[in-house]
């Protein structure tokens, strides 16, 4: 405490400013590569270009330390702009996913209350059908020839639009899986954010002021400004790419000689299966890992075969982003093998329990119980959702992860599942209320059970088992008029019609029940399956 400040409150001039103070001490060193454009840009102009930015915010739109700053777009130099920029001001950032649709991102802006909002111009359309809350100022299209972006905003004279803010300040808004009410957007603190850069920073055994990582998280996602910050905090090099293509990738490891890179299964599994993949130059590559969903062995298997360490991690928006991991030396590799279905351990300034669920006593070593977190990287809460933030932050500052989990002898904790319904499909997350919600939507449609099935690409894919209110819908149509109100990933691989659902004593439809009946037989099922 000082004076009645604890630390954590009290204004600092160097809290956000990461794109000036990292300026000072590197500035003519790359730190950021557009591998699509081919340009490269240093600690001095990126400063540069965040004080452009910053000063267009605050002189020419009039923002304040507070206001909130949207956009949508894939992995580019601006929404990195964006974030220096707001890291300075103390405006707070909220990235949309370019893969929801008009529904979606219309009540995600209804809840973010943005006052901008940035778009990249192959997402113009989508933008153009959104409902737009009455908060928004203005809307402002990048990365096109002679864009307002281009012409406006960076054309404005770089002024120091610094603000000392504190690290209990907001920084990031960010959306995680949807449900049937609001969607959750977790309060991203700069406490957040810094810590889990020392973490990530303390764990990486070659240090990260040398690393050159290759971006493919994306931007809309807690785990790609994770994976960008503590990169950038050491001074190391980010290459960013647009969207995920696996021969591009390859040749991108070998170009840019890249050091690390983190991904999903799915991504993993593309390069293996690319022809050039044997005769790809990885040598530079001293580590991938997976994150946002269970990584089978089959995926990692080419690449340790290769020399190369692949191991899985683990973290929570509302907890990490990053909370566990397997470490990265190569005398590590043997036992990353060895515990390929672990998370790792925890991080150095993270505790963890593993309890039952009701009581929240810990469980015994081995047993499966909730994992619960805590740490000086924990999140703020839900905005706009005081009860389910009292429900994800319980006493003692745990965050309940609503992940099960066990922990072996040796401390490494392996994942089992989740608490409630929600499961991840290619390292996005799925609820099923809310694909059962719109399939009810249907005028054809009566009940609808949701439910995760093992898929060799995406680890889980949604399934769907349907009862109709009249002459079922076929197929394909049923998928299309989903294809027009959800993201792509949670549109069924699997639907089956069936006559009645299996209900709960309660009355409920057993999701349980509906997945023991008819998973199984996918393969063997004909008429009413896709």
């Amino acid at each position: 405490m000082v004076k009645g400040y604890s630390y954590d409150a009290l204004p600092m001039d160097w809290v956000g400013d990461w794109a000036g103070r990292r300026c000072t001490l590197t500035p003519q060193r790359s730190a950021v590569v557009d591998a699509d454009s081919g340009q490269s840009y240093t600690f001095a102009t990126l400063d540069d270009r965040a004080n452009r930015v910053g000063a267009y915010l605050r002189d020419a739109l009039g923002l304040v330390k507070g206001d909130r700053i949207a956009f949508i777009g894939g992995n580019r130099i601006e929404p990195i702009d964006l974030y220096l920029a707001a890291g300075k001001l103390g405006v707070v950032l909220a990235p949309l996913s370019f893969r929801l649709r008009q529904p979606e991102l219309s009540e995600l802006l209804q809840c973010i209350q943005p006052k901008v909002l940035f778009y990249e111009e192959t997402f113009a359309e989508l933008c153009d059908s959104l409902i737009r809350p009455a908060c928004l100022v203005d809307t402002i299209r990048y990365a096109a020839e002679h864009s307002p972006y281009q012409r406006e905003v960076l054309s404005t004279p770089p002024r120091q639009v610094n603000n000392a803010l504190a690290l209990d300040d907001p920084y990031l808004l960010i959306h995680t899986g949807g449900t049937t009410a609001t969607p959750k957007v977790c309060i991203v603190s700069h406490r957040q954010m810094v810590w889990n850069s020392f973490e990530l920073i303390l764990a990486a055994a070659e240090g990260l002021a040398s690393r050159r990582e290759l971006l493919l998280f994306p931007l809309f996602h807690i785990g790609g400004w994770n994976t960008f910050t503590p990169v950038f905090h050491a001074g190391g090099r980010v290459v960013l790419i647009r969207r995920f293509e696996p021969a591009r990738v390859l040749a991108l490891i070998e170009e840019q000689r890249i050091s690390h890179l983190g991904a999903v299964e799915a991504m993993l599994k593309l390069m293996a299966e690319q022809p050039g993949f044997a005769a790809a130059d990885l040598s530079a590559l001293r580590g991938v890992t997976s994150a946002g969903a269970p990584c089978s062995e089959a995926a990692m298997r080419p690449f340790w075969e290769r020399g190369i360490p692949v191991s899985q991690a683990y973290g929570l928006t509302e907890a990490g982003p990053s909370n566990f991991m397997h470490g990265q030396s190569p005398t590590s590799m043997a036992a990353v093998r060895a515990r390929h279905a672990s998370v790792g351990t925890a991080f150095f300034h993270c505790d963890y329990r593993i309890v039952e669920p009701q009581s929240h006593q810990p469980v015994r070593r081995g047993e499966v119980g909730v994992l619960l977190l805590r740490s000086p990287h924990n999140f703020d809460g839900y905005l706009g959702q005081p009860e389910r933030t009292e429900r994800a932050l319980l006493e003692g500052g745990w965050v309940d992860s609503g992940d099960l989990a066990r922990e072996d002898d040796a401390g490494y904790v392996y994942i089992v599942g989740r608490v409630d319904n929600q499961f991840s499909s290619g390292g996005e997350n799925v609820s099923p209320e809310e694909i059962e919600r719109v399939l009810t939507e249907h005028p054809d449609i009566a009940e609808a059970a949701i439910f995760g099935v093992a898929d060799a690409r995406w680890g889980q894919a949604p399934m769907a088992v349907v009862v109709a209110s009249g002459a079922p819908p076929e197929v394909d149509v049923l998928r299309a008029y989903l294809h027009e109100r959800l993201a792509g990933y949670k549109v069924p691989k699997h639907i089956v019609y069936v006559e009645r659902l299996p209900l709960t004593g309660a009355g409920k439809v057993d999701r349980n029940a509906a997945r023991q009946l008819y998973a199984p037989g996918m393969s063997k099922s004909g008429g009413g399956e896709s």
